[in-house]
């Protein structure tokens, strides 16, 4: 074996224990049949909608490079999100949008999210594994957990598809708005963004409440 396939292999191998801490919320919640992790993406932005998503992995689950969405580039995120939906028992999507943010509030909004998300799986869950709340109106047992999606392969998959679901819809929003440059910023903002609303005024995805002192 050459130098570079057994550091390849060392690299597999130091992954793959990884991924064993990453199931520890999983087995020792295995009495549960269909366990559900729960994330969401696009908290803080200026624009777009809050994306959320639930997402049941197979007790044998075999997908290495799970994590926090944030820790994972681009590219692997891309291509985890396929081995996701390919190999996943069931996966939900749910979205409040930017008027409902603003007519609710942020957490209020994440909430129906998640419960949209929830609502969308084709399989029920019997226990929510969340990243660090409590989603109210659920029947199913929840499992809050601090900083989730980097201790729980389920929420972390869940982080990735609820990433790369938003992150596509603000490339969209770009060909319509480019002034914005959503598709850089993903409406977070930024010293650009910013210029760009104090220059052009706000467009229908921003959030009132989130933009106030800039418009």
């Amino acid at each position: 074996m050459t130098k570079q396939e057994e550091k390849r292999l060392e690299k597999l191998n130091t992954e793959k224990e990884r991924m064993y801490e990453m199931f520890s919320y999983e087995r020792e919640y295995a009495d549960y049949s269909h366990i559900c992790g729960i994330d969401e993406v696009g908290r803080g932005p200026f624009a777009g909608p809050v994306v959320a998503a639930a997402v049941i992995l197979p007790r044998d689950c075999d997908i290495l490079y799970l994590n926090d969405s944030k820790k994972v580039s681009p590219k692997k995120r891309e291509a985890l999100y396929d081995e996701i939906y390919e190999k996943a028992v069931a996966v939900g999507i749910g979205m409040a949008s930017e008027k409902a943010i603003d007519e609710i509030n942020i957490l209020n909004a994440t909430y129906e999210a998640m419960r949209m998300a929830v609502s969308k799986l084709s399989v029920a869950p019997d226990l929510l594994l969340n990243d660090a709340v409590t989603i109210p109106g659920i029947d199913a047992e929840q499992v809050p957990i601090i900083k989730g999606d980097a201790k729980s392969a389920s929420i972390a998959a869940a982080s990735i598809v609820a990433k790369v679901t938003r992150d596509r819809m603000m490339e969209e929003y770009d060909q319509i708005y480019p002034q914005y440059q959503f598709a850089k910023n993903k409406g977070y903002g930024t010293k650009a963004h910013i210029e760009a609303i104090k220059e052009s005024g706000i467009c229908p995805l921003h959030r009132k409440t989130f933009v106030r002192k800039y418009i």
